[in-house]
Order: structure tokens, then sequence, then C-alpha cells
């Protein structure tokens, strides 16, 4: 992972942990031995029943983000967790075609969650978009990655809300 993907990880965490507070936030959690981005796990003084627990992958520029999709759903199956899971999968910009619409990888990617969340008991999954085009080799990010890290933690916190 890289410098700037890391400092995307933190920020998210950061900004969730400011709108969801009986969450603690941790980047690098790990589910068997795949590390997952950032995770919302409850508070065990604050645990509602029923609550999930939250995983969110962040895809800047991944060859295959279908198999995130696929790793967490298959552990859900095989009662890797102690409560249901809600995954999110953020995309960054690097997934949209420049002549309209979203990448295959991208497709593929939300093509499997949905399954996942509609053929795997307690698993849900939500695709958003991150409004981040992730710079190549060591060139400088846009200044509009906090706003985009911000808006996205945003809509994570509303669907936890629904």
């Amino acid at each position: 992972m890289d410098d700037f993907t890391a400092r995307v990880h933190a920020a998210l965490r950061d900004a969730l942990a400011e709108r969801l507070p009986a969450r603690t936030w941790e980047t690098e959690w790990y589910a068997r031995r795949t590390p997952v981005d950032v995770a919302g796990i409850l508070d065990a003084d604050v645990d509602v029943d029923g609550d999930p627990l939250v995983l969110v992958e962040v895809e800047m520029r991944r060859a295959d983000p279908a198999n995130n999709p696929v790793k967490i759903a298959r552990y859900a199956h095989e009662g890797d967790f102690e409560r249901d899971v809600r995954l999110v999968q953020l995309f960054s910009n690097y997934y949209d075609l420049d002549s309209g619409g979203i990448s295959s990888k991208r497709e593929n990617a939300e093509f499997v969650g949905r399954l996942a969340g509609e053929h795997v008991a307690g698993i849900t999954y939500a695709a958003l978009d991150l409004s981040v085009t992730p710079p190549k080799h060591g060139a400088t990010p846009s200044e509009e990655w906090g706003a985009a890290v911000s808006a996205a933690a945003d809509d994570i916190a509303s669907l936890l809300r629904e």
C-alpha cells in the first residue's frame, strides 16, 4: 500500500469515528489473514443486538476489486464473524470510464457484492463512490481528496443509520 492510500484509510477512519463514535474504527483490521482497509467494531458497552460489524474496502486502483467481496462473503458463509457484516466498497475515480460509466472491474465487484448480499446469510453490501483520482507513482494528489473522504464518510454514516 502506498503512502497516499494509507493516508486515505486513516482519514476515513477518523471521519467515521467522528460521525459514528459508538464504534471503534481501525485500519488494517484482519479477517483471517486478510487485511480490511477500515473496520467499525461496536464497543462492548454500547453493543446493540443486531448491529453489524462494518467493513470498508477502499478500492483505489486494485486490479481485481471483486476479490474483496468474495473473501468477506466466504468468511461470513463459513461463520468467521460473531455478528452480521455490513460490507461497503468505496471505488475511486480510477474505475470511471472516460466515455462515461464504470469499468468492468467495478461492475464485476458490485455484481459479486450484490450476490453475496442476496445469498449469503449475515452479509449486506453497498458500493459507493470515493471521488478521488489516485495519483500515479509518486505524483502529488489533488487537494480535493480530503473533502472526498469526508463525503464518503457521510455516505457510510447515512447507510448505517437506515
